[in-house]
């Protein structure tokens, strides 16, 4: 066994470890990693259905399944005949879509050991398997190939410092070769594969692009938030992290201007965070006490719940969008944008090139620090017109850059992956 193999495996028994005390010690989301990894094949085996051919679609998380789902959403309705298999590795995105109605059946992917992956395949048999953005693990995509099963990345980026592209990275970079077909956003990703000596990399662009427009497209009114809004100004601030809150705070304490409300979905929503927050923004209501009309009327609103913050961006004047204080970067920008809203994020976005994109059209803003965001959301409140401006420039940004759905479900009809009934 090579080298880089044994390291590998080393790598992820170490995780495994890591996960396993951190489950010991009380953390809720590496208990909940754990359990549902438990007998998974004896799972697989019961609940996957039987019927036409298998296409196993593969996210990390929440945020790699939403920009995958308009691929999954098109195979459904133009291969009705499939069964579509969705796993996730991250609890963050099986515990919000384990019961998805666009998948026959979701589940955790097993831990990428040898013996997991050839025992994955076995049961599965997929037909034709897609992985979202990126997740490259070696033994499934080294059983995969072995079993001359195609595999696509779809809305893959790729950046210079990256594994693939180190004097070490070959074993990984093999596994690039591997897949059948490899969609990138960009064309900076599409030349860094070239040069490594990729031939089966394309450019198609984002799959999010088509997600997003999706989601406007389906015009879902909140009638507790419409209540709630009013007549006011509003600043919907999505995926905010302590540093975001922080700042918003400082912000939100100074301004004066009686006729504009703030919305806060955090990317926590535990109890613990939203206490934290209530303590920050003492006036503030939760929407679940609003939703039952228990809440005093406030200007300052916590959302307490996942899954509803794309139908908030509808009812913005300004978005903040959070993360880009953290090592991490910044959140969606897309789905405020689609709206037709101006997106101010902070300054660490280097691994979002849409973030770059969006500022140079002039519907996306970046602040530095707390000064920045005051001043920015002052220039926007106070300024209708440039407000519009910005908002419209983001909107036409995402209009600009659809399409890449229809590429990825072009190339599958034309290899003939799958059959029709």
């Amino acid at each position: 066994m090579p080298a880089s193999t044994i390291l590998y495996d080393l790598g992820i028994r170490g995780y495994r470890t890591a996960v396993t005390l951190a489950a010991a010690t009380g953390n809720a989301k590496a208990r909940r990693w754990i359990a549902g990894r438990q007998d998974w094949r004896q799972s697989l085996q019961q609940h996957l259905p039987a019927g036409g051919p298998i296409v196993w679609v593969h996210a990390a998380s929440l945020g790699e399944f939403e920009q995958g789902r308009p691929v999954l959403e098109a195979i459904r309705r133009e291969y009705p005949n499939c069964r579509i298999l969705l796993t996730f590795f991250s609890p963050s995105g099986y515990e919000v879509r384990k019961d998805y109605p666009g998948a026959d059946h979701v589940c955790y992917l097993p831990l990428d050991t040898r013996q997991n992956a050839l025992d994955f395949i076995k049961i599965v048999q997929p037909a034709l398997a897609i992985f979202i953005k990126y997740e490259f693990w070696y033994h499934m995509l080294t059983a995969l190939y072995k079993s001359s099963i195609p595999v696509l990345l779809v809305s893959g980026i790729f950046r210079p410092g990256q594994l693939f592209f180190k004097p070490y990275g070959g074993m990984f970079r093999r596994l690039l070769q591997r897949l059948t077909a490899i969609f990138v956003q960009n064309s900076e990703s599409l030349t860094l594969l070239q040069r490594a000596g990729l031939s089966n990399a394309s450019l198609t662009g984002d799959t999010r692009f088509d997600r997003v427009w999706a989601l406007q497209e389906e015009n879902r009114v909140v009638p507790a938030i419409s209540e709630f809004v009013g007549n006011q100004q509003v600043i919907v601030a999505g995926s905010t992290w302590k540093e975001d809150e922080a700042l918003l705070a400082a912000w939100w304490h100074k301004q004066q201007d009686n006729n504009t409300c703030l919305i806060i979905a955090p990317h926590e929503v535990e109890p613990a965070h939203i206490s934290q927050l209530m303590e920050m923004f003492p006036e503030a209501v939760r929407y679940t006490e609003w939703v039952q009309h228990q809440g005093r009327k406030g200007r300052v609103l916590l959302i307490d719940n996942v899954g509803m913050l794309s139908a908030l961006y509808r009812y913005a004047t300004i978005t903040y969008v959070g993360g880009g204080f953290g090592k991490e970067g910044i959140h969606n920008i897309l789905e405020p944008a689609t709206y037709g809203k101006p997106v101010v994020f902070g300054p660490i976005f280097d691994k979002f090139p849409e973030a770059a994109a969006l500022i140079e059209t002039g519907g996306g803003i970046s602040v530095e620090d707390q000064a920045g965001l005051d001043t920015q959301l002052s220039i926007l409140l106070n300024n209708k017109a440039q407000c519009m401006k910005a908002g419209a420039q983001a909107r036409q940004y995402v209009v600009d850059n659809k399409g890449a759905t229809e590429k990825v479900l072009g190339y599958i009809q034309e290899k003939r992956f799958l059959t029709r009934l």
